[in-house]
């Protein structure tokens, strides 16, 4: 099989060294960033995945991207942490200590992640199998984006859905009230803690 290149490719990922097992919500902004991905499905049969993250004191989507009929990729994901970091911080190296939480996805967990993240000073943390409410915070923001967004609108194509996309998030950081934040949308609760 090996002669012909039947076998599959081997196996690239690091297994997760450390499991999140305590609270999401962080008590100030760029200490702890929880990341996640979505589909939304057009009319038509086609998908588009989305990968973000997003903060988790100020619930701002950090940074985000959006493929149609393919998977998230661990490049997407490394491509994901350094926009984030640079959008948060100026710079490709986080001045303090910044935990990333996910799922034990292929893309988060992947060698290439986890050398990207120890490059940007990022801690990857993920949450335990199965248990996908101990990344609530990316959860919320799912079902958010799906409720008030997705469902609210014809969905005829993928090109539909990636041209809404940008308008959506921005919805969603600007004007979309939050009850942890006391109803107030992400941006304006990040311009009254300046």
């Amino acid at each position: 099989m090996q002669q012909n290149g039947l076998t599959l490719q081997k196996h690239t990922a690091l297994r997760p060294t450390r499991t999140h097992d305590g609270v999401v919500v962080a008590l100030r902004s760029n200490i702890r960033w929880c990341s996640d991905h979505l589909e939304i499905h057009a009319r038509n049969g086609e998908v588009v995945r989305i990968v973000f993250v997003i903060d988790a004191c100020d619930r701002e989507i950090i940074a985000w991207s959006a493929v149609a009929n393919a998977g998230i990729s661990g490049e997407m994901v490394c491509d994901l942490m350094i926009a984030a970091v640079e959008r948060r911080f100026r710079t490709l190296k986080v001045p303090h200590r910044l935990e990333w939480l996910s799922d034990n996805g292929s893309a988060y967990i992947a060698r290439q992640t986890a050398q990207v993240a120890a490059a940007l000073g990022i801690d990857l943390l993920f949450t335990p199998v199965r248990s996908p409410q101990s990344n609530g915070m990316s959860e919320a923001f799912v079902k958010t984006l799906k409720r008030d967004y997705a469902s609210t609108v014809i969905l005829p194509d993928a090109e539909t859905i990636l041209a809404l996309l940008p308008e959506w998030i921005e919805d969603y950081c600007e004007v979309h009230p939050h009850s942890g934040l006391k109803f107030r949308s992400p941006r304006e609760f990040l311009r009254l803690s300046a």
